[in-house]
């Protein structure tokens, strides 16, 4: 049976008709006319006829029309189905869970940790915005969650653990070091060892006094110097990963905590040997000197222009450089890496050379000089103010000069970059060991711009320490997607990917004791996010 309209006359009439075989004729009956079109319109008639009907449908769900009591209600689906799939897969939500069982918590205390996982990766702040910021995401097992399961996960997650054996002289054992040793052995099977790690800190600071010993003065790298800070190391390895974080005292040197992290990783990761590679604010005297006592394998960049034998001795040294070629290819490039290597007073060093950034660099202080000269008549006092000019101007008491020979002997730096190191690794070897410092640098930045998570209002250590473990959990997952993505030939911006995830929504609409689920549009990257991580995208409508 159909509805059709049948025109007699100015007018139009709705029909319902019945198609009927009769031997090899198909006939047609008219088993009711309902009326003329234009008066069951303004009665609104069919609608009422359509939506009585609906109810004896098993396939029909809803007839939505002006007269409806509908009630819609929408979330966002995206980050949930995405990143519950990588949560369990990388075993977090299953190492968490191992740990909960001589807890006797009366909330999902893993659900909670997710909830603020996820939250670090889409929208950073505080505890108490996230409790509102979850009720807009569709996330299963949080509708219960609320904020003081939230502070109370916190907690747990920075409390000491009972075994201290492996703290620090800066920070006691917690609950996410058992966290981070079980998911690290968890996945095991993806790493091909730990065999090169790199190291990098950052800062956070606090409005307030930042707990009860993590909030201390200290170099401030943000220039609030007035403001308590504490200091976070964060352990990559060379396929980018993240290993573990430290967190330390505001007022904890850079180059203090590297021997001490080295050992830990060793101990916590049952280690046997690994190179550890770390750029320049890494290095003094004293902490190579350990190093080298310890037999602990390092890459280190040195600063060329501070440290005197570098300087005076290294940079002097005759000798030829050879090209470097990525695992003994032959490089297209035109300006390929040189390297060539020297030693000191029993110190190894590798003098780097990039020929196209000497050109650059070379081009850079002729622009500085030209500049200079423009200048220095006109106004020289408004010269001194600007570090670049400043380095290559000489003062005297009663006028400003350019330093000509200042100019001449930065060229003796053009290009290049020195390598300390005490491993047998050729100098090729070396070059490019450090260079994966370059290729994972981005990662740094993703650990910086996720562990800044600011403001930190908690009071207490421990849910100091929860808070900023939560944005390294969010930092891992962010890693494992950007790889699954690339294994596939996709490179996008963490923003697009936010901003597509964040519109796939599905919409809820009750009517009638019934309930239909509509999915929007995969915009953008959604599709291919989807595909990277096996995840299968919902379908358009379901019935609820």
């Amino acid at each position: 049976m159909f509805a059709r309209i049948k025109k007699s006359g100015k007018y139009q009439y709705l029909q319902i008709v019945e198609n009927r075989r009769e031997g090899p004729k198909t006939i047609q009956r008219v088993i009711a006319t309902i009326g003329r079109m234009d008066k069951l319109h303004a009665r609104g008639s069919i609608e009422t006829l359509v939506r009585s009907l609906s109810r004896f449908s098993e396939k029909v769900l809803l007839v939505l029309s002006d007269k409806s009591q509908a009630n819609a209600s929408a979330k966002k689906i995206g980050p949930s189905l995405i990143f519950e799939r990588l949560w369990r897969e990388l075993g977090i939500k299953k190492v968490i869970k191992n740990l909960l069982p001589a807890r006797k918590f009366e909330f999902d205390m893993e659900r909670a940790i997710f909830v603020t996982v996820l939250h670090r990766l889409f929208t950073s702040g505080s505890d108490r915005c996230c409790d509102k910021w979850h009720r807009d995401y569709l996330i299963e097992g949080v509708r219960d969650i609320s904020l003081h399961h939230l502070y109370r996960a916190m907690a747990f997650i920075g409390e000491e653990a009972e075994d201290q054996r492996d703290r620090t002289p800066f920070s006691p054992r917690c609950i996410k070091d058992l966290i981070e040793e079980d998911m690290f052995f968890e996945n095991r099977n993806l790493f091909t060892g730990v065999d090169l790690v790199f190291f990098d800190t950052t800062s956070v600071y606090f409005e307030g006094q930042g707990g009860e010993s993590l909030g201390k003065k200290g170099h401030n790298k943000d220039h609030r110097p007035e403001l308590n800070q504490m200091v976070i190391g964060t352990v990559i390895d060379d396929h980018g990963r993240p290993i573990c974080c430290e967190m330390w005292p505001g007022n904890t040197a850079d180059v203090k905590t590297l021997i001490p992290v080295t050992e830990r990783i060793r101990n916590r990761f049952n280690v046997g040997s690994f190179c550890i590679v770390a750029d320049r604010g890494m290095i003094s005297a004293e902490t190579m000197k350990q190093l080298d006592e310890r037999k602990i394998p390092y890459i280190l960049g040195a600063r060329m222009r501070k440290i005197k034998e570098i300087k005076n001795e290294v940079l002097s040294r005759a000798g030829r450089y050879r090209e470097v070629h990525p695992e003994g290819r032959l490089s297209k490039d035109p300006s390929p890496l040189k390297v060539k290597e020297t030693w000191v007073n029993a110190h190894r060093y590798i003098v780097c050379l990039n020929s196209r950034q000497a050109h650059k660099d070379a081009a850079d202080r002729q622009a500085i000089a030209n500049s200079l000269k423009e200048h220095i008549t006109k106004d020289p006092k408004a010269l001194i103010g600007n570090k670049g000019y400043r380095k290559y101007l000489r003062l005297k008491r009663d006028h400003i000069t350019i330093d000509q020979e200042k100019i001449d002997a930065d060229k003796r730096f053009d290009g290049k970059w020195v390598l300390k190191t005490n491993t047998d690794l050729s100098a090729e070897q070396v070059a490019l060991k450090y260079k994966e410092l370059w290729q994972v640098e981005h990662a740094f930045r993703d650990i910086k711009s996720l562990l800044e998570t600011r403001p930190v209002f908690h009071q207490r250590d421990e849910t100091i320490r929860g808070h900023v473990f939560c944005s390294f959990l969010a930092l891992v997952l962010r890693k494992e997607l950007y790889q699954r993505l690339e294994a596939n030939g996709y490179r996008f911006e963490w923003s697009e990917i936010k901003q597509d995830l964040k519109s796939l929504q599905e919409i809820v609409i009750e009517d009638n004791g019934k309930s239909l689920a509509i999915r929007s549009e995969c915009l953008g990257t959604c599709s291919k996010v989807f595909q990277s991580v096996g995840v299968a995208i919902p379908p358009t409508i379901r019935e609820i």
